[in-house]
């Protein structure tokens, strides 16, 4: 597929500084350097600018902001809710994997810290929203263009091989930087590409929901964006200061957030959540192009 090999491609251009330079990240504290920030901005616009290619060059059809679902549709209180859902939905996600941490007895929880905490709150809401053109970079990709051509119309096979396959090319994606212990500091390849492999294909269909639901990629942006950076600050903010931080058991990104996580996706997936015919109903009848109906969003391909 096009799509994928650019954006793979793409990654492994921008992360390729730091891999000749031999770089790796061996502590979850470990702050990240000017030209490290660089290389993942660069990276996390790659399925963005894959998604862009793909549909001017090869589908040559349909406006890219509808393609992707690049919307805000009306009403907009409704879309505006579907963001605060966006917010908390994984806040509270994290809140419990750090709870089951805690009781596990793998978190080192070092209790809430009231008086810094709205100081706190508002500077990492502040850096959410300052990075989150760059998580448009990602989800335009992958909840805009490859999700919904491997949902097809909607139907079971095709839907369960969406989520599945596009989970799995979203852990993959982020190889280079599995491999310099980007998300798993001080593990191996061959234990954090796994755990990458079942994080991205469990809170995959979070972002997909929030995406059903509201008919615009911009709740999955947020959503993303909230588990990338206010969820991983919330585990350093709540954690001992003196103690070591191993991600694989606490956070989104390990166990605790995986059982979270799944429970939340099995009551998705139970209630009907993670179909387009739900939202459809849901909607009483209105399929604004491109909300539900995923055919009504892949342009004719040239022939």
């Amino acid at each position: 597929m096009v799509y994928l090999g650019v954006a793979y491609l793409c990654m492994w251009a921008a992360m390729s500084p730091l891999l000749l330079g031999g770089y790796h990240r061996g502590d979850a504290r470990e702050a990240t350097g000017a030209l490290q920030e660089v290389c993942i901005a660069a990276a996390m616009l790659a399925p963005a600018l894959a998604a862009i290619l793909v549909v001017h060059r090869v589908e040559r059809g349909g406006r890219v902001r509808d393609t992707l679902a690049l919307r805000w549709p009306r009403p907009w209180g409704r879309t505006a809710l579907a963001c605060l859902t966006a917010f908390a939905v994984p806040c509270g996600l994290t809140a419990a994997a750090l709870a089951l941490g805690t009781l596990a007895g793998r978190y080192p929880f070092g209790g809430v810290h009231w008086s810094g905490l709205g100081g706190w709150a508002a500077g990492a809401v502040l850096g959410m929203l300052v990075s989150l053109p760059l998580f448009f970079g990602e989800e335009l990709g992958w909840q805009g263009y490859l999700f919904p051509r491997l949902a097809g119309d909607g139907g079971g096979r095709s839907l369960v091989r969406a989520y599945a396959v596009t989970g799995a090319a979203f852990a993959l994606w982020h190889l280079p930087t599995l491999l310099m212990g980007g998300q798993y500091p001080g593990r191996p390849w061959y234990v954090s590409v796994p755990a990458m492999l079942v994080s991205c294909v469990l809170i995959l269909p979070v972002f997909t929901w929030l995406r059903l639901r509201s008919g615009s990629v911009v709740p999955a942006v947020i959503g993303h964006a909230f588990v990338s950076s206010m969820s991983v600050g919330m585990v350093k903010e709540f954690a001992d200061p003196t103690a070591a931080l191993d991600p694989l058991h606490m956070g989104m990104a390990g166990w605790p957030g995986w059982v979270a996580t799944g429970a939340f996706v099995a009551f998705l997936a139970l209630t009907g959540r993670l179909r387009p015919s739900f939202h459809a109903r849901a909607r009483t009848g209105e399929l604004p192009a491109g909300h539900v109906d995923f055919r009504s969003e892949q342009p004719a391909r040239s022939r």
